[in-house]
């Protein structure tokens, strides 16, 4: 590695033409595959029973096309300027307060890092259980370590060949395959417990279908600070729009709604055993699994160019080795399973943070120039984020039934757009 490489800072810098190489079916299969998840069909189970059947589909439809869409915009910015995440954020909030958000968001890359492991973890367990095998106490820390130790070995390679060599070609078409397996057996289920009592079933409450949008939102944003990572390798940011959009709202709404399929059917409050007692449920629940790992490998590669972003000395592989080692130790030692109220956390920062972004950026032909000529601090968009925190945190607390996500989204979007340079 020559020490150019080693020391340029490549999340701040536009990538040449040579590295563009994702079309339109590169984002869609990344999105698809990242979208699915055993954490999103678990997100979908938590909507039971306290919302209606139609209530809860009427969330995780609007929630879908609405997070998916801004995961797409986004990315459509990330493509067309060459930038990764943490370059927008130079651009948006100045040089110096950018490193605000990009630690915040290396801290929420761990976190869910974490999480993915945990989830593996737990799911190879319960697979060996329920065939008879991996009974033995120290099974969990030995099916930690080989997750974590899978993550580190693709780190180590090509991102770009990893999404259109496995995840496109390999990884796809099997986890379509799973999915269409276990919603086949669960509609049979529901089907066999009478489909129409269970399509008219009426919600115990606790949850308004805005909250619940809220909650089906939180998925596809937080992957907001991820989305250019990837989206800066594409052709065209028409392409990265479309294929991210469509990709990651297909695959939120299918895992949404077979969660809450799922729930419905078979109440139980470990969903892996839920999906292990239908028919061909191991199998199909393995090769979920399996495409689990795009998750984790996801996070460990965002969390490694926004960390090289603030210390570009070390490479984008060498901080994904070792954002990859500590999610793994971490996995081993901390209580993962309060999933709820992390989502919603991150959903208070991250919101009104890209509304932000997207206001001031959206439609620019100069976001790249932005990064160079930035100053420290860039004081109104800063004023603007702070402002839509406090406006989540005061709708979840004073008007709950509101929701918190679609009127912060549309204060921060709309206050950034009226702020930003006529010129512009």
């Amino acid at each position: 590695m020559s020490s150019r490489t080693a020391s340029a800072n490549e999340a701040l810098t536009p990538i040449s033409s040579e590295q563009r190489v994702f079309r339109l079916r590169d984002h869609a299969s990344l999105w698809f595959s990242l979208g699915v998840g055993l954490l999103v069909m678990q997100v979908g189970a938590y909507l039971m029973p306290a919302l209606g059947t139609k209530e809860a589909l009427l969330a995780i439809v609007g929630g879908s096309l609405i997070g998916a869409g801004m995961l797409g915009w986004v990315a459509k910015i990330g493509c067309e300027s060459g930038l990764a995440s943490a370059g927008l954020m130079h651009a948006v909030y100045g040089r110096s307060f950018a490193r605000l958000p990009i630690i915040l968001n290396i801290v929420q890359l761990l976190g869910w890092g974490t999480f993915e492991l945990v989830i593996m973890r737990d799911a190879t367990v319960a697979i060996g259980r329920q065939s008879g095998s991996l009974l033995a106490g120290y099974w969990p820390v030995l099916a930690t370590l080989l997750w974590g130790g899978a993550i580190t070995l693709l780190i180590s390679g090509s991102m770009v060949q990893l999404v259109r060599q496995i995840i496109s070609r390999v990884a796809l078409p099997l986890v379509v395959l799973s999915l269409l397996w276990l919603t086949w057996k669960f509609l049979g289920m529901a089907q066999a417990q009478g489909l129409e009592a269970l399509w008219q079933r009426r919600g115990e409450g606790g949850m308004g279908v805005l909250p619940a949008l809220d909650l089906v939102i939180a998925m596809p944003i937080s992957w907001l600070p991820l989305v250019a990572d990837y989206a800066r390798h594409g052709k065209s940011g028409s392409a990265a729009l479309r294929g991210t959009w469509a990709g990651y709202a297909l695959a939120n709404i299918w895992c949404y709604a077979l969660g809450m399929l799922v729930a419905l059917v078979l109440p139980s409050e470990d969903l892996v055993t839920a999906l292990l007692l239908a028919q061909g449920g191991l199998i199909a629940l393995s090769l979920i699994l399996i495409d689990e790992v795009d998750n984790a490998y996801g996070d460990a590669y965002s969390g490694a160019v926004s960390t090289h972003s603030l210390l570009p000395r070390w490479s984008v592989r060498q901080w994904g080795l070792l954002i990859a080692v500590l999610s793994t130790g971490l996995a081993l030692v901390l209580p993962m399973h309060s999933l709820e109220p992390f989502l919603l956390l991150l959903s208070s920062v991250f919101v009104p943070l890209f509304g932000v972004i997207l206001g001031c950026l959206a439609g620019r032909r100069d976001v790249a120039a932005q990064v160079a000529s930035a100053r420290a601090a860039h004081a109104t968009p800063i004023a603007i984020w702070l402002a839509g925190i406090a406006c989540y945190h005061l709708l979840a607390q004073f008007a709950p039934a509101l929701g918190s996500a679609l009127p912060t989204l549309a204060l921060s979007f709309v206050l950034a757009w009226v702020a930003r340079p006529r010129s512009a």
